[in-house]
């Protein structure tokens, strides 16, 4: 018997018996929950005492009119209040989705805010029977293992999987809003920086992005010893951005996170000349489950399409390495 029971507690336990406990739970009283589950009073009593018999404690003190939770079913309870309405949200979505075509993607926050959400509303109204479903985080997630059918990533080319599609390149530019040019000091050369704010990355210089830097770009220039008026730091891209727009200081910018904003005249690029090449590349990557799905096809050749203007935009010359993937 007492083998039996201990087998019995170490397997999972029935989410039925689980439903039962919340309902008897929350009315504390019997009769309240099998009304609410459709069961008898007695169904529900059994489905308690199974329960009981899987835990191994008692869950509830049993007086003559009423019930009340034992510490171990106060304890359980916090657990199944916060589980069951996850699951049953969750079973929700699946069948609201269920025949619905989507397209789910990862990529990293500021290329989410600044390149990709700008350009979606088009492909909405084109598509309008299609959901999208965005993962806007810094961390990868291996499209193998996740619920993910595509990855838009940064970074160098050896980084990338074989099947990787280059979207396009990078280079830096000096830019800042035309009011702070026409307001401050001249920018004509790369030595008048040091009359102004510069916005850079707070963390660059400890990670892998340090090629991002106002300092290997003053190395460039043959200025390694330029310090400017101040400084200011930020975590993400987007943020720099936005304080250069407005009017805060001169960013080091990606070309192609704002070539709109240069295109529209909101960002003023004032050392056209003094482009500094990147190692890194923006890529798209499509999950082998996913890449046959004509939803999925439709969605990479509107991302293609988009990246194409964005080379056209920033005067991108192909890269001879990749051109294969490029159109």
């Amino acid at each position: 018997m007492q083998h039996s029971q201990t087998h019995l507690r170490s397997r999972p336990i029935s989410a039925g018996h689980l439903r039962a406990f919340e309902a008897v739970a929350r009315h504390l009283n019997f009769r309240a929950a099998s009304e609410e589950m459709a069961l008898t009073q007695s169904a529900v009593s059994r489905q308690i005492q199974a329960l009981e018999e899987e835990v191994g404690v008692s869950l509830f003190l049993r007086h003559t009119r009423a019930v009340e939770l034992t510490s171990a079913g106060a304890q359980l309870l916090l657990a199944v209040s916060q589980t069951l309405p996850r699951i049953d949200s969750a079973v929700r979505q699946i069948r609201q989705n269920a025949g619905r075509k989507s397209v789910s993607l990862t990529t990293f926050a500021s290329f989410a805010s600044m390149w990709l959400i700008p350009r979606l509303e088009q492909f909405q109204r084109d598509n309008p029977e299609m959901d999208i479903r965005i993962d806007a985080s810094d961390n990868a997630v291996d499209l193998e293992m996740a619920d993910v059918d595509l990855a838009l990533r940064y970074g160098p080319m050896a980084s990338m999987p074989a099947h990787a599609v280059r979207l396009f390149g990078e280079q830096l530019t000096p830019v800042a809003s035309p009011w702070l040019l026409k307001s401050g000091s001249p920018l004509k050369k790369p030595e008048d920086l040091a009359q102004f704010t510069l916005i850079e990355a707070g963390d660059a210089h400890r990670t892998h992005l340090e090629w991002l830097t106002w300092r290997r770009w003053f190395d460039e220039q043959q200025l390694p010893k330029l310090q400017p008026k101040r400084w200011l730091y930020f975590n993400y891209a987007y943020q720099m951005v936005q304080a250069a727009l407005a009017g805060q200081g001169v960013v080091l910018a990606r070309m192609p996170m704002v070539a709109e904003s240069l295109a529209n005249g909101d960002l003023v690029e004032p050392l056209p000349q003094r482009r500094m090449d990147s190692p890194m590349a923006y890529w798209l990557i499509t999950g082998s489950r996913s890449e046959q799905r004509p939803e999925i096809k439709a969605f990479c050749e509107w991302l293609k399409g988009q990246a194409k203007a964005t080379r056209q935009t920033v005067g991108e010359v192909p890269d001879p390495d990749t051109v294969d993937n490029i159109d």
